[in-house]
């Protein structure tokens, strides 16, 4: 299974990847961002290693793991070396990436689930992040230390996708392609979580900021008035002889 070219939507995409890539601010944050994901994925894969009780794949479960820390020291390590070169800071509206990026392990979930279940997450995981990785190793053409990392990266990649798919396969033949299906389709549903959380924080601070600004100044104006209105100082109060003196009420 070769290494494709990224989905349609990253193709669609790809001028705001170049944008992203395109500034020395957002490129350290992506490398260090990918360095992350790479080690916090390789040690919920040398987990899965521990709790499977099939030899073969706690074996490609490691040297899968080895692979993916590696790559983190391969990222960490790059986005080190060019915080070294900066000479001055970057200004730019946004200092983020508004994109996705790397293979997206932090759902990946490791305790009570199935190594078929597993399998597929991380084949249809590794499949995207190699053409996502593709995408950036074309952009990235005039770094070439960066684009070395992403073509040593994306064979790893390679060889991860065609293992999952391969061992999916031979414990799961007669429903393996629906556990990859189910797999995309899990990972789809989350995005949209993600991305409905965050359009509900932007909505509500806009809102927010409107209700301030349009309803806190009549608010404020109105109390004012009320309060001009108000005697000043004591107000009697007429005492009709029933309360006890000795009582607080």
């Amino acid at each position: 299974m070769a290494v494709g070219r990224g989905t349609r939507v990253d193709r669609m995409l790809r001028p705001v990847h170049r944008w992203v890539w395109g500034d020395f601010d957002r490129r350290v944050r992506k490398l260090l961002a990918f360095a992350e994901v790479e080690g916090d994925g390789g040690r919920d894969i040398l987990r899965a290693a521990e709790v499977t009780s099939d030899p073969l794949l706690r074996r490609l479960y490691l040297e899968h793991a080895i692979d993916e820390l590696r790559h983190a020291d391969l990222f960490r390590q790059r986005g080190a070396d060019l915080l070294q070169l900066r000479s001055t800071r970057s200004h730019v509206l946004f200092n983020t990436s508004p994109l996705p990026g790397g293979h997206g392990l932090d759902d990946l979930s490791i305790e009570g689930e199935p190594d078929h279940r597993l399998l597929a997450f991380l084949h249809v995981a590794e499949k995207s992040a190699a053409g996502r990785f593709a995408i950036y190793r074309d952009i990235v053409d005039d770094d070439p230390p960066t684009r070395a990392i992403f073509d040593e990266i994306l064979r790893d990649e390679v060889f991860h996708m065609n293992y999952t798919h391969t061992q999916l396969a031979r414990v799961l033949p007669g429903s393996y392609r629906r556990q990859v299906w189910q797999a995309r389709a899990s990972r789809l549903w989350k995005r949209y979580l993600r991305l409905a959380a965050a359009v509900a924080g932007v909505l509500g601070t806009a809102i927010l900021t409107i209700m301030y600004f349009v309803l806190l100044a009549p608010f404020a104006w109105l109390a004012k008035r009320a309060e001009r209105r108000e005697p000043v100082g004591w107000t009697p109060i007429a005492h009709e002889g029933k309360d006890s003196p000795t009582s607080q009420y």
